[in-house]
């Protein structure tokens, strides 16, 4: 199929716009790469300081096999990430029958933020995806790896992790996931508590039993949320092994797979003639997939941060615009909660991302000449994996939806767009996701309560002072006021008002989870309040016009440009709970629209 030439057209936009940095980029990893193996380099104290602790170092010392490092975000607070516990076994027992030795280079931090929402530790969560790429750099800084394997799957390891691994784009990079839990409590049903006990119709107790029945076991949330958004960007850019996302932890399957993704590791090193360095897998081409596949299965907004901050560390650049006219041509082909009733694994059984991927490049929507660590094209990834005896076979995926009301095909999707829109106007930059939002809120134009914090918008719902059609406006939310945090916990409070008939929306610099739907929310407004943006200077009871079918965002007041801006208060974010060890990030910290980054 003829690539669709809006996807034609974007690409060669983010390439023309990256020449100067690509090229600088493929320099570099050309220069770390020339040497071959930096190992062969180390001097005899050095080796023995790096295999002391290996059982078969004598062997590795006379050799030429190929060293695998891995890079855990294990911990076992997080559920997605404790089936990692037991990998470094599986992956050392994979590689020695695959030629090779396994080695774990390091771990890096995995907070989560369904422990952090609305607490003071939520201000350090989008800054932990740049520790997370710093803490990967440190841990393969010792030069005497092959290959990398990544074990990462929430927020934002996932993202720092790709940093890294574009920032050592010299050597072959291979993730490995863990897999969702089993479906607990439905989540329709888990959101509905939520709002009872918003209202104060049921007690404590409800709501703790409601929340135990969905987050019950090991493996990554269950909604369509940042972790499971991340698991379906890797593979549509290339970096999972096919069908891989969506398989339950401590599953046979699973381990096959995580075995086999270490014998790929092995075999794509530059000691084999089969070299795929991570740098050429993520290129332009790589992230114009990723992004297709976030519009068309309504992944999260966080992504719409994590992609040009992950890009950038490959020499790409990418701007909303790229976002916003890809959702223009990309339709929503899935609809898992919070943008339908069904979870990941209804997802998976339904189809998944085999279905998807097939069905798009039939339509043209995503480029399959691109390089994969499956060995071949995107094409590869229309296949879904099958276990026979302990061995992975990879067998054609589904060609039709074995249920319309979650997957359908391109030519009949639930939306003719991916839903996401870029707003522009007086008030800043910023994006919307529309794909759960009603029709008929897709324009809101209302007078401006104007916050400071999230809490403050909590305690004026429980005193009943919202009786109107509202804008929320919660300003200083913004990467360099308080680090970003997640505005989640404003989700049932506004369903609940938008759920008594009241037109309402969100408009914030700050973010909400990928878990956020149904509410009108204009996000990540940049220049953040903050840093002088317009947000400082909007006053409660201006009207607010939200348009996301022209993509505007405007503050009708005649008198608005000439305000003086509201200045920003640092002391309450400025220490506690580890605050004060990230205040060099706040004042550092790039716009909300180049990725909110500080390491690259």
């Amino acid at each position: 199929m003829t690539l669709h030439a809006t996807v034609d057209k974007v690409t060669d936009r983010i390439r023309e716009r990256s020449a100067k940095t690509r090229a600088a980029y493929e320099a570099k990893i050309a220069r770390a790469a020339e040497d071959g193996p930096r190992r062969a380099h180390l001097s005899c104290g050095n080796q023995a300081h790096a295999y002391a602790a290996m059982p078969d170092k004598a062997d590795f010392a006379t050799t030429r096999k190929p060293n695998i490092g891995v890079v855990t975000a294990y911990n076992d607070m997080l559920s997605a990430h404790q089936p990692y516990e037991h990998y470094p076994e599986i992956i050392r027992r994979a590689a020695h029958a695959a030629g090779a030795t396994a080695q774990v280079a390091g771990g890096v931090p995995a907070m989560c933020d369904g422990v952090t929402q609305g607490r003071a530790g939520m201000e350090l969560s989008l800054f932990s995806r740049d520790v997370i790429a710093l803490a990967a750099g440190v841990a393969l800084s010792h030069d005497t790896f092959d290959a990398a394997l990544y074990l990462g799957v929430c927020d934002k390891i996932v993202p720092g992790l790709v940093i890294a691994a574009a920032t050592f784009g010299h050597i072959p990079a291979v993730f490995v996931p863990a897999g969702p839990m089993p479906s607990g409590l439905p989540n329709d049903e888990k959101s509905k508590v939520r709002q009872q006990f918003a209202t104060g119709e049921v007690g404590r107790e409800a709501l703790m039993a409601a929340e135990m029945a969905s987050y019950h076991s090991a493996g990554t949330c269950t909604f369509y949320g940042t972790a499971n958004s991340n698991q379906m960007l890797m593979e549509f850019m290339g970096l999972h092994l096919p069908g891989s996302s969506f398989v339950n932890p401590n599953t046979p399957l699973r381990e096959a797979l995580t075995t086999a993704a270490v014998s790929r590791a092995a075999s794509i090193t530059r000691l084999g003639n089969d070299f795929l360095p991570a740098g050429e897998v993520l290129d332009e081409r790589a992230f114009v997939n990723g992004i297709v596949g976030l519009m068309s299965t309504g992944g999260s907004t966080n992504l719409i941060l994590h992609l040009p901050a992950m890009a950038r560390a490959a020499g790409v650049l990418l701007d909303l615009e790229d976002f916003h006219d890809l959702s223009e041509c990309v339709p929503l082909m899935a609809r898992v909660y919070p943008n339908g009733l069904a979870d990941v694994n209804h997802f998976h059984a339904a189809g998944g991302l085999g279905f998807m991927i097939g069905r798009l490049l039939d339509a043209g929507l995503l480029h399959q000449d691109v390089r994969t660590i499956a060995g071949g094209g995107l094409d590869l990834y229309a296949q879904e994996p099958r276990l026979q005896g302990n061995q992975v076979h990879w067998v054609d995926g589904a060609r039709e939806s074995l249920n319309d009301k979650i997957l359908r095909p391109a030519s009949d999707p639930f939306a003719a767009t991916g839903g996401l829109k870029q707003l522009s106007g007086n008030l800043g930059r910023g994006v919307i996701k529309v794909s759960a939002v009603a029709t008929e809120r897709h324009i809101i134009e209302a007078p401006a309560r104007v916050f400071a914090d999230q809490e403050e918008v909590k305690a004026a719902f429980k005193r009943g002072e919202f009786t109107t059609d509202t804008i929320v406006v919660v300003r200083f939310q913004g990467p360099r006021a308080n680090g970003m945090p997640e505005l989640h916990s404003l989700t049932p409070t506004l369903a609940v008002l938008q759920d008594r008939g009241l037109r309402v929306a969100l408009v914030t610099d700050g973010r909400m989870s990928g878990a956020s739907g149904k509410v009108p929310a204009a996000i990540h407004v940049s220049p953040e309040a903050a840093n002088g943006g317009p947000l400082a200077r909007v006053q409660d009871g201006d009207i607010i016009r939200l348009d996301a079918v022209a993509g505007t965002l405007e503050c009708l007041a005649p008198d608005f440009a000439g305000r003086t801006p509201a200045t920003y208060d640092p002391a309450a974010n400025a220490e506690g709970m580890g605050r004060e060890l990230f205040s060099a990030f706040r004042a550092h910290v790039s716009p909300a629209t180049e990725g909110a980054a500080i390491v690259v």
